[in-house]
């Protein structure tokens, strides 16, 4: 099915693909070749390649699907197709050059813009234009991440992000929104314009009284954990995360390291811990393990949805059905890393939730399934391939942007990455 807004417009959808590739460019353009390549590692790509391969979707699904084109790049498939070529042979394909690559890149980009002007698009086109547009948003946060894994130094954009939000009551906060549960509808509502697959579609859900930390959980409470022994006693983890800490010898979260006190390393810098900051680049298991120590729980995703979205009358986002701007939500790189857990207080939830939206990505206690009645979308292998596998997790980052994201927007990731900008939030435990 292929929903879509003939309302958005040409001039709208153009500034969108622009918009997308050169944020692509720019994060690459101070690279070198050597680090366009990279080292192999189970998390990363080749970014030669992955700039190629978001620019190969969007000429598959624009150029060639819905326009009916003739390929741009004959060895398309073969190269920069994400389905058909394992992981660890990208290191080993006849990559185009450099330039030719960046000439690609280019070429893709003015053929959808002029595909866009050629009379009245279609609904089928104005879809796929936002499909590729979106993958891409997806790739370069994924991008940004790379840069955070292979210690290279942050971005920098033509235009200066916007920098944090301080609030005048950002001390008084935290704390606990008790909602009192009930039936919700969990998911996207069929007159959604636009939403992937796996959020179709809305489905009362019922759900007890629950009780859900207002701000998500700090480095300062995540070090306590770590100073507490808690990577070394198993009766904190699960099975298969005590499985994972032993045979990955985790000590603390991947980017932290003693030095005097705890440092955290943000790309190609080490610096002091911040008490304010959210925890991040946590795994699921790391997440749970922290929940037990702690007496608490992961939401389900149902509940970070209800939280986020309130009842009766479910939002699009957090405050309301206004769109995401730097006073609401971290994200678009506004403010290069995350910001204090009590910022944005204008993008509060109904129920006093912080930071639904933007900042880090927050785990949930969700396995990653279908939705009842679910049916692949075109891009078939975008979720399904991945049902049973994944955690779910909500809400986006500072790093996503901002006309990607909406409470109904599932993020998912095996249980083991600590490479992603993650967090979570926790709920109380009652007594049954």
């Amino acid at each position: 099915m292929v929903n879509s807004d003939r309302a958005t417009s040409v001039d709208v959808l153009s500034l969108w693909v622009r918009d997308a590739r050169a944020r692509t460019l720019q994060l690459v353009a101070d690279l070198d070749d050597e680090q366009m390549i990279g080292p192999r590692l189970p998390t990363v790509n080749p970014l030669l390649w992955e700039i190629a391969h978001a620019t190969w979707f969007q000429e598959r699904w624009v150029l060639q699907h819905a326009a009916r084109k003739k390929p741009i790049d004959v060895d398309g498939v073969r190269l920069f197709d994400s389905i058909s070529i394992d992981h660890d042979a990208r290191w080993e394909l006849p990559l185009p050059s450099r330039a030719s690559t960046m000439s690609y890149l280019e070429q893709v980009r003015d053929a959808v813009i002029e595909l866009l002007h050629q009379g009245q698009p279609s609904a089928e086109l104005i879809y796929f234009v936002k499909l590729s547009v979106f993958h891409e948003d997806m790739h370069t946060e994924a991008f940004t991440y790379t840069r955070q894994t292979l210690a290279l130094p942050p971005p920098t954009f033509d235009a200066q992000p916007h920098g944090s939000i301080v609030d005048p009551d950002a001390d008084r906060v935290s704390g606990s929104a008790e909602l009192p549960g009930g039936v919700s509808q969990l998911g996207a509502a069929q007159d959604s314009v636009f939403v992937f697959d796996n959020e179709k579609w809305a489905h009362p859900v019922r759900l007890v009284p629950f009780s859900i930390a207002t701000t998500a959980v700090t480095q300062a409470e995540f070090a306590a954990f770590v100073d507490d022994g808690g990577y070394r006693r198993p009766e904190h983890w699960s099975e298969k995360g005590w499985q994972w800490r032993t045979q990955t010898d985790a000590e603390h979260p991947v980017y932290w390291k003693r030095d005097g006190g705890w440092l955290f390393r943000h790309f190609d810098e080490c610096r002091p811990l911040d008490p304010q900051l959210p925890v991040i680049h946590v795994n699921w298991f790391e997440a749970d393990a922290y929940c037990r120590w702690a007496g608490r729980r992961l939401p389900t995703e149902a509940e970070w949805e209800l939280a986020a979205a309130g009842l009766p009358c479910k939002r699009h986002y957090s405050w309301g059905e206004t769109p995401p701007t730097p006073k609401h939500a971290n994200l678009d790189w506004q403010a290069m890393g995350p910001v204090t857990t009590t910022a944005h207080a204008a993008g509060e939830s109904p129920d006093g939730c912080r930071q639904m939206i933007g900042n880090v990505w927050e785990w949930t206690a969700t396995t990653f399934h279908a939705y009842p009645g679910f049916l692949a979308d075109p891009y078939k292998e975008y979720s399904q391939p991945l049902f049973g596998k994944c955690k779910v997790l909500r809400g986006g980052c500072w790093a996503t942007r901002s006309r990607l994201i909406r409470n109904t927007w599932r993020n998912y990731y095996g249980p083991d990455r600590r490479d992603v900008f993650a967090g979570f939030r926790t709920c109380a435990i009652f007594d049954s």
